[in-house]
């Protein structure tokens, strides 16, 4: 599957709930979102029948996301049913690892090749501030479940932001001395309004690389493959290595290779743009699998050639990251 710009598409991003154990700052507010409601979340059987057209039109990975995917009734096996797909996709989750130490195993045992982990600061005190939740024990638990299980190569996703917590960069890429991890930093992207960090928060991609500096000589990874938006170093005797995604202020919109859908069934070309398909016309009462492969076509040929965060007449989109999928 190609899209108009010539970008080859074959990496799916699986939204199973909008629901999550956390209320992160720059995520939604603190009383929440209003949820979906129930009949007009996909169902699992639903979802797989997505995964099936988007693997039978070219998808190699998939990435199940939420909201936190875990907290979903039946995780495990629609796991395992993603896994036993026809030419094998690779299968990946995003968490925020409340609940991972606990179900990792079962995780592996069903098929999952990897997980990365969303965690903002080592610190307690700070993650309550952070995610208005405790729980940073049960994360670092889930971390080390994953490890022991052969989640890997197991990734964190760090999010620096000016002011919270961009003073534990050094302290997350220590990490990596001890631990054969990939610590990503990424660019805060102002996404949605009405939450707690402004697009002034923004720690922007050349500051967390110097700040990276400050514990090492940084050495280049090549990028060869399918790496993603990384951009790659590791310190000489680390065991893991590092990576600085700078969604703002490099943009890599011209290596995307996704689409996005979401738990209530719209698939989204571009993260940053409030265009979407409705899925569910063509899966509800009954499937239609031509008109379904139609639309997931036709949001390829959607997708736009990038993002326009920056510009003037950039607007934020409507729904917040946890209603995405991110």
């Amino acid at each position: 599957m190609r899209d108009t710009f010539g970008r080859t598409i074959d990496y799916l991003r699986l939204s199973v709930t909008d629901r999550c154990n956390l209320r992160c700052r720059y995520c939604m507010p603190e009383e929440g979102v209003p949820p979906v409601a129930h009949q007009d979340i996909l169902s699992y059987e639903e979802l797989l029948l997505v995964a099936e057209a988007a693997v039978r039109l070219g998808v190699k990975k998939i990435r199940v996301t939420g909201g936190e995917p875990l907290v979903r009734k039946g995780i495990v096996d629609f796991i395992r049913q993603l896994a036993q797909l026809p030419s094998h996709p690779e299968i990946t989750l995003t968490t925020n690892g409340l609940l991972l130490a606990d179900m990792a195993d079962d995780l592996k045992q069903a098929g999952l090749s990897r997980v990365n982990v969303s965690l903002d600061t080592l610190r307690k005190e700070r993650f309550e501030q952070i995610t208005r939740r405790s729980g940073l024990e049960k994360v670092l638990a889930g971390l080390d479940a994953a490890s022991r299980v052969g989640l890997d190569p197991l990734k964190i996703n760090m999010v620096p932001i000016a002011g919270i917590n961009a003073d534990e960069i050094v302290d997350f890429a220590r990490l990596t001395f001890k631990h054969p991890w990939e610590v990503r930093f990424i660019e805060f992207m102002p996404v949605a309004g009405n939450l707690d960090y402004s697009p002034e928060s923004r720690f922007p991609a050349p500051a967390i690389k110097a700040e990276l500096e400050r514990l090492g000589v940084l050495l280049p990874i090549s990028r060869q493959g399918p790496n993603g938006p990384a951009r790659l170093f590791h310190y000489p005797q680390s065991r893991g290595r590092l990576g600085v995604i700078p969604a703002i202020s490099n943009h890599f919109c011209a290596e995307c290779n996704r689409l996005r859908l979401t738990s209530d069934g719209r698939i989204r070309p571009c993260l940053f743009s409030d265009d979407e398909l409705d899925l569910r016309e063509v899966l509800r009462p009954e499937v239609d699998a031509a008109a379904l492969d139609a639309l997931l076509l036709k949001s390829i040929g959607d997708k736009p050639e990038k993002h326009r965060i920056g510009e003037e007449d950039f607007c934020r989109v409507s729904r917040p990251m946890q209603g995405i999928g991110g």
